[in-house]
């Protein structure tokens, strides 16, 4: 069982120092619904504080100025995880913690640009340090890719392009699963094993983190975000299906409704498509 804290150690914040890292922060949109964004500048400043700089300007640095409750997970290149939940509280463009931020090498010698804006964070709670599970995260991976075939939607209009479906069906792309529990803070749950059925369905069994898993109700809004190590990403948002048997294996399903793309140049929505409309001012 995963302890739980309520401070930052000193080896938790040396351990967050490097901008290598998996850092995702989880909010809610402006209608209450999951979202999830790669940062990896977050920071702890302090026991009981964390930091989140921002050097592209996505829509979640707006959401968390509108709901302040906030998840998060970081995961350090030896596979070490931490994840709790923290209150925004306020912004700053400059001060000792923005110098901080840009003296990290990742900003420091970015030829376009560093951290813009330095956004802070209370503290909540935060998990102790924790390994990925690998070996049984291995053996879910090869359960979801068995399983998959017999649950695909059948349906031949298109929702991920094939470069996305691909990159979900990709065994060392990384998947996290985020929803709204009932004291209002999004949660991250690693589903790393999870895989397209097809470019409308994405499925997971649920022999790691099983708990976490099964405690996501049916019929709730849930985002999952997915990435290469190409540092490539894209979001999927739908409602929850529930579980079901597939060839005596329980999997978890998604249909897709909604896709975004957190990546320069083109941040935003993918799908439902948005009409394209002409420029008629400059």
């Amino acid at each position: 069982m995963t302890t739980i804290k309520h401070e930052f150690s000193p080896e938790d914040t040396k351990a967050f120092i490097p901008a290598e890292k998996v850092g995702l922060l989880a909010c809610t949109n402006f209608e209450g619904l999951p979202h999830i964004s790669l940062i990896t500048s977050m920071q702890a400043n302090g026991p009981r504080e964390l930091l989140v700089g921002e050097f592209v300007t996505g829509a979640s640095k707006k959401f968390i100025q509108k709901n302040h409750k906030v998840g998060f997970l970081i995961m350090t290149f030896d596979r070490s995880m931490w994840r709790g939940k923290a209150n925004w509280t306020h912004l700053a463009k400059n001060g000792p913690e923005y110098e901080m931020m840009n003296l990290i090498p990742m900003f420091r010698y970015n030829t376009y640009f560093g951290i813009n804006t330095v956004h802070y964070c209370d503290l909540v709670e935060v998990s102790e340090r924790a390994p990925l599970p690998m070996n049984g995260i291995i053996l879910e991976a090869l359960k979801t890719l068995i399983a998959k075939g017999s649950v695909k939607t059948g349906s031949k209009e298109r929702i991920l392009k094939p470069f996305i479906e691909k990159m979900f069906n990709g065994l060392t792309s990384l998947k996290f699963l985020s929803y709204v529990k009932e004291d209002g803070y999004p949660t991250i749950i690693p589903i790393i094993q999870c895989q397209a059925a097809d470019s409308r369905r994405v499925v997971f069994s649920t022999g790691v983190f099983s708990d976490e898993l099964k405690a996501v109700p049916a019929g709730v809004p849930v985002a999952i975000f997915c990435m290469n190590f190409g540092i490539e990403d894209v979001l999927v948002r739908g409602k929850f299906s529930g579980f079901r048997k597939a060839m005596g294996i329980t999997l978890g399903t998604l249909d897709i409704e909604w896709v975004y793309n957190s990546m320069p140049p083109a941040i935003g929505q993918v799908y439902p498509e948005i009409p394209l409309k002409a420029v008629t001012e400059f």
